[in-house]
């Protein structure tokens, strides 16, 4: 399926590895311009290259930078201030016990998590619309609709953002832009090998172990793959996507056990 975004340009968050660059690399195999952001520069820069040899002929531009500051915004946003398609996405905050977060810690995850994307929405949307296109995809969490005991910071970050984009979206897709959301389950990046790692400080099992379980537990019988992730981010971001505004994709492997 031809998707039919092809020379569009695109900014991707927190893009280096994991679900980010699963997204950015499915999106440059389309045809898309790609500007990526990380903190590091030589994952950054190995992540560029490894777009180029997969997408010759598309640009890739990287930003270094802290997405979460103002600072790593306005450098992102100097490098594509005109993105047609905008990938949130950023570190989820710590695993640990509420008791034991303090003020500044909710701030931060507030910041990173919910007012990071709405910042970035608020400096791209108004283009979009102007241009009668735009996609803008957050990747928040399965967590916001099965809460994750050990995850408070972020199951209350990503539903705040989850609950602004329900009624924002419903007023930009009359414009041609739509706003959607992807909630990934159990996928094999370092966020779930650090949930693993702080669950197996209370089992007694090793990270590896704690990791096996949940890919044993899962109705798929295995953890996700930052590719599968990346193709249905391309998907929502596409010509056929048109119609889709304001919803929570849920990439879980059936882990989810409601109906709805």
């Amino acid at each position: 399926m031809d998707l039919g975004i092809a020379g569009r340009n695109a900014l991707v968050c927190a893009a280096s590895k994991g679900l980010g660059k699963g997204c950015a690399l499915a999106l440059a195999r389309e045809g898309v311009n790609v500007t990526i952001t990380a903190r590091t520069a030589s994952e950054l820069e190995r992540t560029a290259e490894e777009i180029r040899r997969a997408a010759p002929g598309v640009t890739v531009q990287t930003v270094v930078g802290d997405i979460t500051t103002a600072e790593g915004r306005q450098a992102a946003l100097a490098a594509c201030p005109a993105p047609d398609i905008l990938v949130n996405n950023a570190g989820g905050p710590p695993p640990g016990d509420f008791r034991d977060w303090t003020r500044e810690d909710w701030i931060k995850a507030l910041d990173a998590n919910m007012l990071t994307p709405i910042e970035l929405i608020k400096a791209t949307v108004d283009g979009m619309m102007e241009r009668g296109f735009g996609r803008i995809v957050n990747i928040t969490s399965s967590a916001v609709k099965a809460p994750i005991d050990i995850l408070g910071l972020s199951n209350g970050a990503r539903s705040g953002l989850t609950g602004f984009i329900a009624g924002l979206s419903r007023k930009t897709v009359r414009r041609g832009v739509t706003i959607n959301n992807l909630l990934p389950g159990p996928f094999d990046t370092d966020r779930l090998r650090g949930t693993a790692t702080a669950r197996a400080a209370q089992s007694g099992r090793t990270p590896d172990e704690e990791i096996a379980a949940i890919a044993a537990a899962n109705p798929a019988g295995r953890l996700g793959t930052p590719e599968e992730f990346g193709a249905a981010c391309a998907f929502l971001c596409s010509v056929h996507a048109g119609y889709i505004t304001g919803q929570n994709w849920l990439l879980d492997g059936g882990a989810y056990p409601g109906t709805f």
